[in-house]
């Protein structure tokens, strides 16, 4: 068998200031690479992406010599549009979050979750391989009939972080900072399965026992209103709506601002796939605290602190401890930049790389043209 003459990508949404449409956007610069001619093809594409992707519906005809790269997150009709065509397919797996812990907060969002796990059972049997991001989706793939698979991290963005900070805003973090209180930051869609509320509970707790002036800031889109809302009356009912700063999506520079001012970055999220912000933290020099849900233990390794436990008083208990502890937070992170390196461009790239060529392998063995 001959390698496929060009490998084209297929995701639902191309967004900007997002995970998968950055390692989307790096695919593409590794398939090029790699010498496999290849374009981005989408449902919808964000206003700062829309020129670097196709219209779905203009793949056309099935192409000989050409093989598609599918990423799947949710459930969507791109999925069901793949199905239906004849090229080889790799499954890109960035885990599908459980419908359960999102659908009280946003009900419309249950069908979606539900059909990307149906979506999921479909499209692994079928793939000539599939790459996930943690070993945690590698099982999920494997359960569902995905025979060939390997595990390859999400390529990361290291450009955007090491950007110069935004002088406003770090000036303003840096006003707040000299009147004392540490710093707490999660990066991270505000939604229920991202468990922000858990965040806040710790942080009352951390401030009633251990620093009055600390600050907890949730940078991040919201999914929906209704969470959000929720987390604001909260705040305001526990007494902490002043010090509890609700970013929203924050361009490249007030990103790197909100890195170099953190004192820790707190993850007490329920499920991720991997979690890029994690890794973001590790490299910037922010001690991770985290809780071990799904693939946040994987992600984090020996770079930060993974808890077992995200009652209110034990987070509160680490954070403190990471904190206040010197000696600690040095080795914290020492660890956290080793692990993040890991993760590195280049490094990933090669991953990547490798990955691509494992799955043109398996193609080759499978007899696919």
């Amino acid at each position: 068998m001959n390698r496929p003459q060009r490998i084209d990508q297929v995701v639902h949404i191309l967004a900007a200031r997002d995970a998968i449409g950055a390692h989307v956007l790096h695919t593409r610069q590794v398939l090029e690479s790699e010498g496999y001619r290849s374009d981005i093809y989408a449902s919808g594409a964000q206003p700062e992406v829309a020129d670097l992707a196709r219209p779905l519906e203009s793949l056309g005809e099935h192409s000989a010599g050409r093989w598609l790269l599918f990423h799947h997150s949710t459930g969507a009709t791109a999925a069901e549009a793949v199905r239906r065509r004849g090229e080889p397919v790799i499954l890109d797996y960035h885990n599908v979050t459980p419908a359960a812990l999102v659908a009280p907060w946003a009900p419309w969002l249950r069908e979606e979750l539900e059909l990307g796990v149906e979506q999921l059972a479909e499209l692994a049997p079928d793939a000539v391989f599939g790459i996930a991001h943690s070993h945690f989706s590698e099982a999920e793939m494997r359960k569902v009939g995905c025979r060939h698979t390997t595990t390859a991290a999400p390529l990361v963005d290291f450009d955007g972080l090491d950007t110069v900070a935004d002088g406003d805003a770090r000036r303003a973090m840096e006003a707040a900072k000299a009147a004392g209180g540490a710093d707490w930051l999660f990066v991270g869609r505000v939604s229920p399965h991202k468990a922000q509320h858990d965040l806040v509970k710790a942080f009352a707790c951390y401030r009633r026992a251990f620093d009055p002036e600390a600050r907890l800031h949730l940078v991040g889109s919201a999914l929906g209103e209704e969470y959000r809302r929720a987390l604001e009356r909260f705040c305001r009912r526990l007494g902490i709506a002043d010090a509890v700063d609700m970013a929203g999506s924050v361009p490249a520079g007030v990103l790197a601002a909100y890195y170099a001012s953190a004192d820790v970055f707190v993850c007490a999220s329920d499920h991720e796939g991997f979690c890029v912000p994690l890794v973001e933290a590790m490299h910037a020099g922010v001690p991770v605290v985290a809780y071990d849900a799904a693939a946040v233990g994987e992600t984090v390794g020996d770079g930060g602190l993974v808890l077992e436990d995200k009652s209110p008083m034990a987070l509160a208990t680490a954070v403190h401890r990471v904190v206040s502890d010197g000696t600690l937070r040095q080795a914290m992170v020492r660890a956290g930049n080793r692990r993040a390196a890991q993760f590195a461009p280049a490094a990933g790239r090669a991953r990547m790389a490798g990955a691509i060529a494992e799955a043109v392998e398996a193609g080759r063995r499978l007899g696919v043209s």
